[in-house]
């Protein structure tokens, strides 16, 4: 065996997919490798996909569990169409995703998993290690299991327990092969396991057992090198950030912004959970976190909140918000801020849990009794999701309304670098209570009327509960305009109706910005978690001589002033959605425009092949 130094090879981009059983430690795997490569200054972008199940049945195909990596020295938009190496733990991880590799891919495979019962688990009547089913590839066959145990012998574990690490043992080898920091994990490591020290020895040995196993054995003749990503990037510090960890952080930013304590009134739900854990280890900050017994409480809780002076927030996904209806009409009639934030994933009914979807749109532009209209923010990539936060406080905080945010489980569960921004950059979201009397009768007498609206932005005044002279009528029954007792005159509820809308209607959004470098015939539009795919597949289509435009909404509703304007001056107008069409039926009802729908609902975020396939036909037709 030769120890010299091994060749290195500069690659400027790589997509690894780490795949096993649920209980491999998958998500865990990706999850450290992608830490380091952030902080190796990589630009990078991730995609966790999961079973729904806690612990799905071992070695089948329903129980994989995988984590794809795309890291670059450039600018990059997706976790990438096809992995370049896929790491497989057992037969079945092999079988879910050797569909997804391109011909001379590399393959790392777990040896010691292929036995005869568990290959015959998932359909493999012969090995496919034997068999030449794999020439096409660079395989890589590894005993993982049999590597770790070894490494771990000196260690009081059970065999059951040392095998636990071959996952820490394939992160080791990999951090080799493309010469990842090890430092972060090894730290990470000591503090996860602080309280067992047998445990943390172990998987410390396991990872520098895979980085010494890559640099010594023959089989990986060559390891690879990407170089950071400085260019890509503007002047500042970052962090690696995953999209529901960044809406939390907006939360909280939003709440010091304003100046008000930050409530949270939630129901665990997949894949929305991750706000609530996050939210409820910022008390500090003036964070107080509710986790109810049920969604109802949820959202009843938070609007309580929002009646006494709070930033109240609930978090959900689809099923939830169909919950949660009943009290957003509610927090509609009395014109109250709320922020409801819905994680979107596959449906209907219990769907597709760990999946994603853009299916919820319509629910939250139309799921309520009633004309009850709500302003809708989506963000468009993980990071985006903080200054969505902030954009649908400063919303909520300015016209008295609820909003709704729409995420999915693609932004929520995916990562990337996010720029942390300085504090004179965040906007100044600070609110006005009602304070005293705002409105003089005909006799002179000074009154407060709980409904006397902002001629600007037609918002009514915040009257925080107990302050002397500002008791006001609470509940869902119409209100009376101005003075906000009981009505039942027709002619009220009209004006109040209309005022309501009006309101929504008059939201101050910015106008939609339009890429359109070489005044092209042809528009993509989209909206939410479709902007990686659809940029990545803009450039490819410009790279190859194509003329292309492309917009992106962030404000669902209302839409932005010039958005009809714009849907005007194409030929072709095409959005993609992970739905079967809903921004593209508002979009032909509001502008009589001829949208063209690309659509997928099969709980993945599109590929850019697949979405510059589809434009280059639309831009080939005439």
């Amino acid at each position: 065996m030769s120890l010299q130094a091994k060749p290195v090879t500069r690659l400027d981009r790589v997509v690894i997919r780490f795949a096993g059983d649920s209980g491999d430690g998958m998500q865990l795997t990706g999850d450290r490798f992608t830490s380091e490569t952030a902080s190796f200054g990589n630009d990078l972008s991730t995609l966790p996909n999961f079973p729904a199940e806690i612990r799905a049945p071992a070695g089948t195909l329903p129980g994989v569990s995988s984590f794809q990596l795309h890291f670059a020295d450039h600018d990059i938009l997706t976790p990438g169409d096809t992995p370049d190496v896929l790491v497989a733990m057992n037969p079945a991880a092999l079988k879910a995703n050797i569909g997804d590799l391109p011909r001379g891919a590399e393959i790392i495979v777990n040896t010691d998993e292929f036995t005869k019962r568990a290959m015959q688990k998932v359909g493999y009547q012969q090995s496919p290690l034997e068999d030449g089913s794999l020439d096409g590839y660079r395989l890589h066959p590894v005993p993982l299991t049999t590597l770790t145990v070894e490494a771990l012998k000196e260690f009081d574990l059970s065999r059951k327990e040392a095998e636990r690490s071959k996952n820490m043992f394939a992160l080791g080898l990999l951090s080799w092969m493309y010469h990842r920091p090890t430092e972060g994990t090894e730290r990470f490591l000591r503090t996860k396991f602080a309280k067992k020290p047998e445990i943390m020895k172990a998987n410390l040995a396991a990872f520098h057992a895979g980085w010494n196993f890559g640099e010594t054995t023959e089989d990986f003749a060559v390891s690879y090198e990407v170089a950071p990503a400085a260019s890509a990037f503007p002047t500042g510090t970052y962090r690696n950030i995953s999209g529901n960890l960044a809406l939390s952080y907006g939360l909280i930013t939003a709440s010091r912004q304003a100046d008000l304590p930050l409530f949270l009134g939630s129901y665990p739900i997949t894949p929305a959970s991750d706000i609530l854990h996050e939210l409820s280890r910022h008390k500090n900050f003036g964070v107080r976190t509710f986790q109810a017994e049920d969604e109802i409480a949820g959202i009843g809780a938070a609007l309580g909140a929002a009646f006494g002076g709070s930033l109240a927030v609930t978090t959900t996904s689809g099923p939830g918000v169909a919950l949660k209806s009943e009290t957003i009409g509610l927090a509609v009639s009395l014109e109250l801020p709320l922020l409801v934030i819905d994680i979107q994933r596959g449906g209907p009914s219990t769907g597709l849990p760990t999946k994603t979807e853009q299916a919820d749109l319509l629910q939250a532009m139309f799921g309520r009794n009633g004309e009850a209209p709500v302003p809708i923010v989506a963000p468009r990539t993980p990071a985006d999701c903080f200054d969505a936060a902030l954009e649908a406080a400063r919303i909520a905080l300015t016209y008295r309304t609820p909003v709704m945010l729409l995420s999915d489980g693609y932004l929520a569960n995916g990562s990337e670098p996010w720029r942390i921004p300085e504090l004179d950059e965040l906007p100044d979201l600070t609110v006005q209570f009602a304070q005293g009397p705002n409105h003089t009768l005909d006799d002179g007498t000074e009154v407060f009327w709980p409904y006397k609206r902002d001629p600007h932005t037609l918002a009514r005044p915040w009257a925080v509960p107990g302050t002397p002279g500002l008791e006001h009528r609470i509940g869902g029954i119409e209100k009376q305009d101005g003075t906000g007792n009981i009505s039942y005159d027709p002619a009220n509820h009209d004006f109040m109706v209309r005022t309501r809308q009006a309101k929504i209607d008059g939201i101050d959004v910015p106008d939609i910005e339009v890429d359109d470098p070489h005044e092209a015939r042809t528009l993509v539009l989209g909206w939410g978690s479709t902007y990686g795919p659809i940029t990545a597949a803009v450039r490819r289509l410009r790279a190859a001589g194509e003329s292309i435009a492309q917009a992106h909404l962030r404000h669902l509703n209302p839409f932005p002033k010039n958005l009809g304007a714009v849907l005007g001056r194409y030929e072709h107008v095409v959005v993609p959605e992970m739905n079967l069409g809903q921004l593209s039926g508002l979009l032909r009802a509001r502008y009589l425009t001829d949208i063209r729908s690309f659509t997928q609902v099969n709980g993945m975020p599109f590929k850019e092949e697949q979405l510059a396939d589809a434009l280059e036909a639309t831009i080939h037709d005439h």
